[in-house]
């Protein structure tokens, strides 16, 4: 099994480049079944999560090629098959938003649940609340989401939670739905403005995304498009608050600074200096860094994805750092794998206290899920010693070409096979 193997003890410097987004990837590749052309998709990141969705949409009757390095085109099919199989779906819990695209398509959806995914939670709710306003009838069968619809029709949804899934969903179902629809409280993450900005290149009349009001005037039919998806903000994310943890000086290039704001003002809160040009953002750290207070929240709020490496960088910051957690309730089990390291963290609920310490201690650790594995990394680059980390799988579905990117600044990481 795989291993990531981290030298600690070196500051990052020089320039990295951001690869595209993980999730807007997803969805796009979802949304392209609803084309009647081909769609070809560029800044596309070259990572395992990217291929197993692929691999999903090819088992539907999709066509897919890579025509570069990261453009990949996807033929839709008229009628693609309405069942996505288990044994690929498992590896992927973004697979849901495969059901607006299917039901649009071909009114009727059966995707199987990952493991470990419950139907009664709220995301998944919110998914079935919203297509059935739009006239679709979904159960829970046999491990599957089974979804039918006889024609959907606009309607006004009301989601109780914003979530990403939920408003991608309604948004894909309501495009070629009849007559208006207009999703309220929905998600405004850049993924979500990306994915209308796709639906509106082939055709779609998507308004409002990136507000909390969305509305959709139904279209009869979607076309093939190029378009190239935004960079990876989380990625970004990752290198930024790396460099401020290691006193480094980078260069984080093909970014969308306004993106990336709530990580900035944290960054700067904890006395780094961050400078934002077009799609550039240099994070240069040469001094003491100062403890601050995190609670995540939906898009523009801090984001979840980054409080695990957050939560690295402030192990070895001086003082008392607070972190809540207000969005996944698992999201805290990479402070046991840093307490391995000699972190020293309290859990609370949701709630973790951070006293910062001088250093942390190289340790054989494990990832628990894509982003506690980058956190790993940052911890590993602030450890005396060496620091080897398992799991690496769930780092790879996240990340493209992390390692060689981390050593272009100067990381000393390498992966055992």
């Amino acid at each position: 099994m795989a291993t990531i193997v981290v030298e600690g003890g070196t500051r990052l410097e020089g320039k990295v480049r951001v690869s595209g987004a993980k999730n807007a990837a997803l969805i796009a590749i979802s949304a392209a079944l609803l084309a009647n052309g081909p769609v070809y998709l560029e800044n596309v990141p070259r990572i395992s999560d990217v291929l197993v969705m692929l691999s999903i949409v090819h088992d539907l009757g999709a066509g897919t090629e890579w025509e570069s390095e990261d453009c990949v085109v996807i033929y839709p099919p008229d009628s693609p098959d309405f069942e996505t199989p288990y044994e690929k779906v498992k590896q992927l819990r973004a697979s849901n938003i495969l059901l607006g695209p299917l039901l649009a398509k071909v009114g009727k959806a059966h995707i199987a649940l990952p493991g470990g995914c419950n139907i009664g939670s709220r995301p998944m709710d919110l998914h079935i609340k919203g297509l059935g306003s739009l006239g679709a009838e979904i159960s829970l069968q046999q491990g599957f989401i089974k979804a039918k619809a006889n024609g959907l029709k606009g309607a006004r949804i009301y989601l109780d939670f914003p979530s990403v899934g939920a408003t991608e969903n309604i948004m894909m179902a309501a495009v070629v739905a009849k007559g208006q629809t207009i999703i309220e409280n929905a998600a405004k993450e850049p993924e979500i403005v990306d994915l209308a900005n796709l639906l509106n290149a082939m055709g779609a009349r998507v308004r409002g995304a990136g507000t909390d009001v969305i509305k959709v005037e139904g279209v009869a039919a979607l076309s093939g498009v190029r378009y190239a998806i935004i960079p990876d903000r989380i990625e970004a994310g990752t290198f930024m608050v790396a460099a401020a943890a290691t006193g480094g000086d980078v260069l984080v290039e093909n970014v969308i600074p306004t993106h990336l704001e709530p990580v900035t003002a944290k960054l700067r809160e904890a006395n780094a200096e961050v400078i934002e040009q077009d799609d550039t953002i240099w994070v240069k750290s040469n001094k003491a860094l100062r403890p601050i207070d995190i609670k995540t929240l939906p898009y523009p709020g801090f984001p979840t994805d980054m409080q695990s490496q957050m939560m690295a960088m402030l192990a070895v910051t001086p003082g008392t750092s607070i972190i809540v957690e207000n969005v996944f309730e698992n999201r805290m089990q990479v402070a046991d794998e840093l307490k391995r390291m000699g972190a020293k963290i309290k859990i609370q609920g949701r709630t973790a206290v951070i006293e910062g310490i001088p250093r942390l201690e190289g340790a054989q650790v494990r990832a628990s899920d894509l982003r506690a594995g980058a956190a790993l990394i940052v911890a590993g680059l602030l450890a005396d010693g060496a620091t080897e980390i398992d799991n690496v799988h769930y780092i790879d579905r996240g990340y493209e070409n992390l390692e060689q990117k981390f050593r272009g600044i100067g990381a000393r990481i390498s992966r055992n096979e």
